[in-house]
């Protein structure tokens, strides 16, 4: 069962299972700061984990909660939130802490989609050169699940390409994606975060390099 019609609940709708719960409704934009949508998010939350609980439930939290410059941002603590509930309440469950999302469509406030259509109608922006980003696309994510979904239990999982990316890396080769310029001001600014890899992950990626795989989130979705 599959409850939420985005990129990620999209993604895994061909993999979806009569003994699985996947939840991937709620809160997309990690700038939202209304308190109603976090509390609308957790209100389905509860009603679903009441409604199912005998389903293995996948729920899709966020890598930026290890980000301590977005400690305390609403969306920060509303996952944390959200994980809590889960974990007091649910007796099997796995959480994904997703990396940044490449999908079809989406939120436009997303990375890669700010970047794409800031180069497509020349809007100019600031480019921040120390800051670093992971990225996921959402095909692996649902193929992830897929293989792994049964070997984990009451597991949190950071779920992410295990590289680091510079935002100037990002924007180069995107830049040769779209066959169009930036138009953008460098500052030497910008932060990035630890973040522990999971063992499986990197076997999942074994064997693609950092460009390759920026190549073929690009051909895949943009």
């Amino acid at each position: 069962m599959i409850i939420g019609n985005g990129i990620l609940a999209n993604s895994v709708r061909s993999y979806d299972r009569e003994d699985v719960l996947f939840f991937a409704s709620g809160v997309s934009n990690s700038l939202e700061k209304n308190p109603a949508e976090f509390e609308r998010e957790i209100r389905l939350l509860q009603s679903a984990l009441e409604e199912f609980p005998d389903k293995k439930l996948i729920y899709f939290s966020t890598c930026s909660i290890y980000d301590p410059t977005k400690k305390d941002s609403p969306y920060v603590i509303h996952k944390l939130n959200a994980e809590k509930l889960i974990t007091d309440t649910c007796k099997n469950f796995i959480i994904f802490r997703i990396g940044n999302a490449v999908g079809r469509g989406g939120n436009p406030n997303t990375l890669i989609n700010f970047l794409k259509d800031s180069i497509l109608y020349e809007n100019k922006f600031i480019l921040h050169n120390n800051a670093k980003r992971i990225l996921i696309g959402t095909d692996d994510i649902a193929l992830f699940i897929k293989q792994y979904i049964d070997e984990f239990n009451n597991d949190i999982v950071n779920l992410t390409y295990p590289y680091q990316y510079s935002l100037p890396e990002i924007l180069s080769q995107l830049e040769e994606h779209l066959g169009k310029k930036a138009v953008y001001e460098n500052i030497d600014e910008g932060s990035f975060y630890t973040i522990e890899f999971n063992s499986t992950t990197e076997t999942f990626f074994t064997g693609i390099s950092s460009e390759d795989y920026l190549r073929r989130l690009f051909l895949a979705y943009l």
